[in-house]
């Protein structure tokens, strides 16, 4: 048994409750960039709040995946009627993850530059970055889809 132990509906409800966090928080961002508001502060929590949310998705993620998800849940989907879940929704779910951590940081540092120019560049890095976390959450509800009925059909 893992030292911390956290049930699987627990650790699903914090990955999620965190990627909710961060997918607001830069929906948050933009709509501050969208609004022409001048507060760095506000944007600055909103990026910070962000990172906050997608590293704790990430962290609880990944603690999910090593104690439960490779030895219990895996082998159910590759069992079973949709192997592809794993292999293409979870993989590219895996890999496209790790760009929303740098995006966020990127989010961050372009609220500290000063220049109206970078208004319009920095609103569609928001969205882009609120995208990607949608499309993430798109591709965990496919994987626990597979998982719980053992596919589609």
């Amino acid at each position: 048994m893992p030292l911390l132990y956290l049930s699987k509906p627990v650790l699903i409800g914090l990955h999620l409750g965190f990627a909710i966090i961060g997918i607001d928080a830069f929906l948050w961002l933009l709509g501050e960039y969208a609004a022409g508001a001048k507060s760095i502060a506000r944007k600055a929590w909103a990026a910070a709040l962000g990172i906050v949310g997608f590293l704790g998705s990430w962290i609880i993620g990944g603690y999910y995946y090593v104690v439960f998800y490779g030895p219990e849940v895996k082998p159910i989907i590759k069992a079973g009627t949709a192997p592809w879940a794993h292999a293409i929704a979870m993989e590219a779910k895996e890999h496209i993850f790790l760009f929303l951590v740098p995006l966020s940081l990127t989010l961050l540092f372009a609220v500290f530059a000063k220049g109206e120019s970078l208004r319009r560049p920095v609103a569609f890095l928001a969205c882009l970055t609120a995208g990607i976390g949608l499309l993430i959450g798109a591709m965990g509800f496919i994987i626990s889809a597979a998982a719980r009925w053992g596919g589609f059909s």
